[in-house]
């Protein structure tokens, strides 16, 4: 990405944060001006709390440290504090507004404003821990997700087969080892054929992954088949180099614009991320490009991590896509956003003859919560079964 580019992208991003927290700042002072103290202690608290994900990733770059990873994690909650400060504000003041023109509020919430202001400000911030505790909970229970999908073509080798997938781990400062661990017991115990990493392995900047080297347990994943992954937007976000060299010398094939046929005859085409061309300037191969030397009864199934262009899987008859990237919007509301932006935000649909996957993932980007689904690992049953061979 060209310098200019990153300079308008932060610049809109940095414009949005500042006017939400301003919003924010402006609505809960009101709420505190009861007396100096508490308006002191409001005011500090907030730009503390407001500008330590900034400073933290600011920090990192130039140190791997412990300070910058607890900016890090003071910031990451602040998201999502300031996510749900944001609703009620907003809520609290289309109330006003209505009640402006209707007159329906009682007679004493309208008489006595500071006392009712500080009243919300109290109900407002018990609210929102209490929502954001629970979210950090959902955060790190994972679930596994079972699903059978049948192909609909021969399979010499094996009539039944067994994946892993696994998307979105975020790998990083905030989801660390102590997860990643509990995530590989988990896909040890299905016993997989084979595990799949549909992209964001690596959440950003690699620095303090690498240097505390917290992706060495993934050297304890068995699968016969092995294991393989694809290249996510984060992995471009903190330096592609740093983040592919890292996750081979954990015994990870990268599949970048590349195809495997395993020796059960399955073919595992994995394409490099959608964002490739935005931040490295490379266009990325199609995918009559990547299949044209495969055997076209060969049971395929593509790894790509953003599920923009499914229309590329279903008119080239790919079996089985598989995706993450979305996080099913991560927080409410915004999985609302993110099923208006994709066909499949989340889950399994089968179209014409491909069927598509889409997890919410494993991990969390930015706040370490979860309020929409629960993170998932994947366990995938294929059966394999020609119809066109059936006789009537």
């Amino acid at each position: 990405m060209k310098f200019y580019q990153y300079l308008l992208f932060f610049s809109i991003v940095f414009g949005i944060y500042s006017s939400v927290n301003y919003y924010i700042f402006v609505r809960g002072l009101q709420a505190f001006i009861f007396t100096p103290l508490l308006r002191t202690i409001y005011i500090k608290l907030f730009l503390i709390l407001s500008l330590s994900y900034i400073a933290g990733r600011l920090l990192e770059r130039i140190a791997v440290c412990r300070i910058a990873d607890l900016l890090n994690w003071i910031g990451a909650y602040w998201l999502a504090l300031m996510v749900y400060f944001l609703v009620i504000v907003v809520l609290i003041d289309i109330v006003r507004v209505t009640d402006h023109f209707l007159t329906f509020l009682p007679t004493f919430v309208r008489s006595n404003p500071a006392q009712t202001n500080f009243t919300l400000g109290i109900v407002s911030i018990i609210i929102v821990f209490i929502i954001v505790a629970v979210g950090r909970i959902n955060a790190i229970n994972p679930h596994i997700r079972e699903i059978s999908i049948d192909i609909s073509k021969k399979n010499e080798y094996t009539k039944e087969f067994t994946i892993a997938m696994v998307s979105d781990i975020h790998l990083g400062v905030v989801v660390g080892q102590k997860r990643l661990r509990k995530m590989i017991r988990i896909i040890n115990d299905i016993k997989p054929d084979l595990i799949l990493f549909a992209g964001d392995v690596i959440d950003e900047d690699p620095g303090s992954l690498i240097q505390k080297d917290l992706g060495n347990c993934l050297k304890d994943l068995q699968a016969p088949l092995g294991v393989y992954a694809v290249t996510g937007n984060h992995e471009y976000i903190g330096g592609i180099d740093k983040a592919i060299h890292y996750l081979e010398k954990q015994n990870i094939t990268l599949l970048r614009d590349s195809v495997v046929t395993l020796p059960n005859g399955i073919t595992i085409i994995g394409r490099e991320d959608l964002d490739s061309r935005r931040f490295n300037g490379k266009q990325r191969k199609s995918i009559p490009e990547l299949i044209k030397d495969i055997d076209p009864d060969s049971p395929t199934i593509l790894l790509d991590h953003q599920p923009s262009n499914l229309h590329d899987a279903i008119d080239n008859n790919i079996d089985l896509q598989l995706s993450g990237h979305t996080h099913h919007g991560q927080l409410w509301p915004f999985n609302a956003i993110t099923s208006k932006i994709f066909r499949i935000s989340f889950g399994h649909e089968k179209i014409g003859n491909t069927h598509v996957y889409v997890s919410c993932g494993f991990g969390t980007w930015g706040p370490p919560i979860r309020t929409t689904a629960r993170p998932e690992l994947v366990k995938i049953n294929l059966t394999f079964d020609d119809k066109s061979d059936t006789m009537f």
